[in-house]
């Protein structure tokens, strides 16, 4: 992959990750403070909503140069992406738990880690090319 590329992919993975991360992030607080769910499942339904918007700009844009199938890609992305959501739900959880961080300052905190070590592994696994 060239610098061109990567920098390209790069732009794309934060712009689309943001997208993401604002629907997973709004979406987790109206649920808890406006429905009055509790963290841990606002957090997952959140998720839930944020998954699509992830994989389709990922694959349409993020990754676009990877020619890689959706039967491919798209089990190797929710595999991603469930274990981001699992270190995600356990950080929250611990950071609700052990410090008194209000939710929304936790989900925020735990959302930054998270998108990182998402994109290594997308980048370098769920989207690579030639496997």
């Amino acid at each position: 992959m060239s610098a061109a590329s990567h920098a390209r992919s790069v732009s794309w993975f934060t712009i689309v990750g943001a997208v993401a991360a604002l629907v997973h992030y709004v979406s987790a607080i109206f649920f808890e403070s406006c429905l009055q769910i509790s963290p841990g499942n606002a957090n997952f339904f959140a998720f839930l909503l944020a998954f699509p918007v992830s994989y389709i700009g990922h694959h349409t844009l993020s990754f676009a140069g990877s020619r890689q199938l959706h039967r491919h890609a798209l089990p190797r992305f929710l595999l991603v992406a469930c274990i981001g959501f699992i270190g995600n739900q356990v950080l929250l959880l611990s950071l609700l738990q052990f410090t008194p961080l209000p939710f929304w300052l936790a989900l925020a905190i735990v959302m930054v880690i998270v998108a990182v070590s998402t994109y290594l592994l997308s980048r370098f696994w769920a989207f690579k090319q030639g496997v």
